[in-house]
């Protein structure tokens, strides 16, 4: 969560001036780290795949898209999709979204400048709508023509997802040369880390149970207002490990900010690990929401994506957490992070259910996959127990029956 007080505080210790943040076409990224450490950017080497074609007509089922077939980008989320301080170099940075670099959603440059999933959507499906282009102003208004499709609201919980939805199919209905019909769209959702974040503060409110019913709620929505699309649900990050970021700056004391109910209880005391298991509880029952064919249909899917799942905070060779990674107020990615949430999403969306990639730590960088010859759609189909694993389950008892019946 991003306060207006803080934001206010950071505002007040030096100029605001966002010129100082812009990112320019063909210029470098630069990452402060430490203070004096500078991270640089290159180029990065071309993604290319043997099949990056669309499909010969339109396809017409949600089982049989592939990415060059994909016309729609959009995102849905918190901070983290707003990418809060994700370019920045000092604290000041914090009350600024850069949302053109967001991991789901980011379209400055080009997939060699940043890897983001529109970026790379944007390598097989050139005229994608929707990739954002610009960084914001956190709590000041904004229009289309900076946040693209980027409807993430910082410090928005999961009650309030049902609000950046409708503002996302207001804007599709209304949006030039998009057709809602027709047009296949790719919809990425992350949210839930400030339910958590906030639990200590209300836990009937920001309970498992609430979790769910506006996850259902929400996915509702869109299965039925909005045709032809695939909604990628991420699984939430086990968040207990983001308590071992520290650098001795004032920016990391945001954190306690951002996330009370995490970085304030002291390490062994039954606060926090009652926080762990609600965190824990959360994953479990989105599992269990997404289990199955409940958010499915011809032309919509909802996939949970579970690469973040058990992820670790990167480490350098010494065992010491590799601050790259985190912006300045040691909660939130930088850029270097956000593009390995953006391959790994990228790789799990072509990854079938049950066989999906799930990342142990960010010290191993993500590599990116092409679509397979065999399958190279996006998977979009739940597992459901074949008819030959049900008859193989009860076999074994059926056959004790009736050998029973036989001996009579």
């Amino acid at each position: 969560m991003l306060p207006t007080r803080v934001l206010m505080v950071v505002c007040l210790l030096a100029p605001c001036h966002a010129d100082g943040f812009t990112l320019k076409e063909g210029e470098d990224f630069n990452q402060d780290v430490l203070g004096t450490d500078v991270l640089r950017r290159r180029l990065h080497p071309s993604f290319l795949c043997p099949d990056m074609s669309p499909s010969p007509t339109v396809p017409t089922s949600v089982e049989f898209v592939k990415a060059a077939d994909v016309k729609v980008i959009a995102a849905l989320g918190d901070s983290l999709t707003t990418a809060v301080g994700a370019n920045g170099s000092s604290i000041l940075s914090i009350p600024f979204e850069f949302r053109q670099v967001s991991w789901s959603i980011g379209g400055y440059g080009t997939y060699q400048h940043v890897i983001t999933l529109a970026n790379i959507f944007r390598l097989f499906s050139p005229r994608l709508l929707g990739p954002s282009p610009a960084r914001t102003f956190h709590g000041q208004p904004t229009t289309v023509n900076e946040t693209g499709f980027n409807f993430a609201v910082t410090g928005h919980n999961t009650l309030n997802v049902s609000d950046q939805i409708r503002h996302m199919i207001d804007t599709f209905k209304s949006y030039p040369g998009l057709s809602f019909e027709e047009d296949w769209k790719v919809v990425t959702m992350l949210i839930g880390m400030n339910d958590i974040c906030d639990y200590c503060k209300d836990k009937t409110l920001f309970s498992p149970d609430n979790f769910i019913h506006y996850m259902t709620e929400a996915l509702d929505t869109m299965m039925q207002e909005i045709p032809r699309t695939i909604v990628n649900v991420v699984q939430i990050l086990s968040m207990k490990p983001l308590r071992d970021v520290q650098r001795p700056t004032l920016g990391c004391q945001l954190q306690k900010s951002f996330c009370s109910c995490l970085v304030q209880p002291e390490e062994n005391s039954s606060e926090l690990k009652e926080l762990v298991e609600i965190n824990t509880e959360f994953q479990r029952r989105l599992e269990k929401l997404l289990h199955g064919e409940r958010f499915f249909k011809k032309d919509f899917a909802v996939v949970l994506q579970p690469y973040l799942e058990n992820a670790e905070p990167p480490q350098l060779p010494d065992g010491t957490i590799d601050l790259s990674f985190f912006a300045a107020d040691c909660f939130h990615f930088t850029v270097k992070g956000h593009e390995e949430l953006a391959k790994g999403l990228w790789n799990n969306m072509f990854q079938p259910v049950g066989e999906k990639e799930v990342i142990k730590t960010f010290s191993e960088r993500v590599k990116l996959i092409c679509p397979s010859k065999e399958h190279p759609y996006i998977y979009t189909r739940p597992r459901v127990e074949s008819s030959a694993a049900t008859l193989k389950r009860f076999s074994v008892p059926l056959m004790s029956l009736l050998s029973v019946f036989n001996s009579l």
